[in-house]
């Protein structure tokens, strides 16, 4: 399973929408720590979550 994602960017989880936007703090193995703005810090198994990443323009 390849991580597409770095510490610093933004990602949402598409079936907790009500998180809100999630910044990426750090990554270890398939366990992505994401700081949710209305969930606070969460770790994610990205095997069992899906994490849609926000482009910034």
């Amino acid at each position: 399973m390849h991580i597409d994602f770095e510490p610093g960017d933004y990602v949402e989880n598409p079936a907790n929408k009500e998180w809100g936007i999630g910044q990426v703090q750090s990554i270890a193995g398939n366990k992505v720590t994401v700081n949710f703005e209305n969930f606070g810090k969460k770790v994610i198994n990205i095997n069992n979550v899906k994490l849609e990443k926000i482009e910034n323009e």
